[in-house]
C-alpha cells in the first residue's frame, strides 16, 4: 500500500497535522481512538466516511515515524 493516497498533508487543513485522504479526520484522532481500545469495526462506525484502509495506513504512517522514517509528502 502507498500510504500517501491515504494519508495527505495540507497546510491550511487541521493545522497542516497529517490527515485521512483530505478529510478532516487526523492519523492522530485514529492512532489515539486504537490506543484506547476501540476496534477497526467501532472507528469505522463512528467515521462512516471512512474506509478499513485508512486505519491501515494511519497506522503503517505511525510505524514509519516511530521508526525516524521520512516519508516523501507533495504538498497540496
Amino acid at each position: 500500500m502507498n500510504i500517501t493516497e491515504r494519508i495527505t498533508i495540507e497546510p491550511g487543513k487541521m493545522g497542516g497535522r497529517p490527515c485521512i485522504r483530505g478529510l478532516r479526520i487526523t492519523v492522530a484522532t485514529i492512532t489515539g481512538l486504537l490506543a484506547a481500545g476501540r476496534t477497526r469495526e467501532e472507528i469505522l462506525s463512528l467515521h462512516p466516511y471512512l474506509e478499513d484502509a485508512d486505519i491501515t495506513a494511519a497506522l503503517n504512517y505511525a510505524t514509519l515515524l516511530a521508526n525516524d522514517r521520512n516519508v516523501p509528502f507533495e504538498r497540496a
